[in-house]
């Protein structure tokens, strides 16, 4: 947390909150006492954040590395990481998905690469324009600079996930953005370019999460957890009635399969303030897929882990096994799909799902009896149940996996 943040923590503008949530104060403590710096293990590809200058001045050095070969009449080559399944590593330690150190050449002389070579040198080049122009650009945007070279967004995408880690760095560095659709709310006070936004005081809308983050500074927060709701409609019910200012927590949601920038404010939200997060998703095998991106990473991505995933993450709700514990009725209960079964049997084979005992036995029950319930199957029983009993039980009595 930044020194502004920390000092105003104990003078908070925020109104007061009521509610009582033990389990989650308890965990905070630990959380705090025991939080220490990643440190990401050899044979792994480190990525770091790399300022205008830095990255500009090693786009001019790979670039005089290029032309140093074709006036030697060779053709340039790239080597580049290998992002495929095969170099994909799991850090048990910091519980991380990351990229290994496997790499590929590809070559502007071969027929099999060379488009694929003249594509990633135009995203380098775009990549220098903005970094000289200090302005930011979607990725749709980056298609449309060149439509007839990438032919497909697809094609356009593949080259921007490859020249990130070719720098080194992260994508946020380069100036490259996706666009963003997730929203928070609660106790949080920010400055997005210039502007103080009190999310506490937005009505049930929230603040849109901004691509541009690096942009955004966190100014002021009492918040004891965060809390990522994967749909729009539990969001909806916790914000109509405010819940924050009854358990002091930072609502977020990214309306199902997370963005980057919900992602990254995430990760934000509970490293800067040193508070737990805690994940509310749908029993099934998908909700619980959602969880493991949000809290490891994703194998896409898997470069940029250390800057996306939230480590620690709880799974809060709704689990398999809540179905039963809370009376859920049959006829709100879903079949599963056998693409449901085919993910959940996929997760439970995965070597950091497989070493938690808790998270296996879960799946293993929403396989067993191929059920599954969305969220707002808690409103049989009311549609105060989630707010005003199922939320407070998990919170007070660490129910969570």
């Amino acid at each position: 947390m930044s020194t502004r943040a920390r000092k105003q923590r104990t003078n908070s503008t925020l109104p007061p909150t009521e509610g009582s949530f033990a389990a989650v104060q308890k965990l905070r403590a630990s959380y705090q006492e025991s939080q220490t710096d990643q440190k990401l293990p050899r044979g792994i590809r480190i990525v770091t954040e790399k300022d205008v200058d830095m990255l500009h001045r090693e786009i001019h050095s790979l670039a005089r590395k290029l032309m140093k070969e074709i006036s030697k009449g060779n053709p340039p080559q790239l080597e580049l990481p290998l992002r495929g399944g095969g170099n994909i590593v799991w850090d048990e330690d910091n519980d991380l998905l990351l990229l290994g150190e496997k790499t590929t050449l590809r070559s502007l002389g071969s027929l099999r690469t060379a488009k694929d070579v003249t594509r990633l040198i135009r995203v380098l080049e775009i990549v220098h324009e903005l970094l000289e122009k200090d302005i930011h650009a979607t990725k749709r945007e980056v298609f449309y600079n060149d439509v007839k070279l990438f032919e497909e967004q697809r094609q356009s995408d593949n080259a921007i996930d490859d020249i990130a880690p070719l720098l080194g760095t992260n994508r946020e560095s380069t100036h490259i953005v996706a666009s963003a659709k997730g929203t928070v709310l609660g106790r949080l006070v920010l400055e997005d370019s210039g502007d103080r936004i009190d999310c506490t005081r937005l009505g049930t809308g929230g603040w849109s999460i901004t691509p541009f983050l690096d942009r955004v500074e966190i100014l002021e927060s009492d918040a004891e957890f965060l809390l990522i709701v994967e749909k729009d409609a539990a969001m909806l019910r916790l914000s109509e009635v405010k819940w924050w200012n009854r358990y002091p927590c930072i609502l977020l949601t990214a309306r199902g399969q997370p963005d980057v920038a919900s992602r990254i404010f995430a990760r934000r939200i509970a490293k800067e303030l040193k508070i737990p997060a805690f994940t509310l998703v749908d029993a099934d095998p998908f909700g619980h897929y959602i969880h493991s991106v949000y809290l490891r990473g994703s194998k896409r991505l898997s470069y940029e882990s250390p800057f996306l995933a939230t480590p620690d993450l709880r799974l809060l709700g709704v689990l398999g096994r809540d179905l039963d514990r809370y009376n859920i009725p049959k006829e709100c209960r879903l079949r599963m799909t056998p693409e449901d079964i085919k993910r959940a049997k996929a997760m439970m084979n995965e070597p950091f799902v497989a070493q938690n005992p808790k998270w296996v036995a879960d799946i293993r029950l929403m396989v067993k009896r191929k059920e599954k319930a969305e969220i707002q199957a808690l409103s049989s029983h009311g549609f105060e149940f989630l707010t005003e009993t199922y939320l407070p039980t998990k919170l007070e009595t660490g129910d969570w996996i």
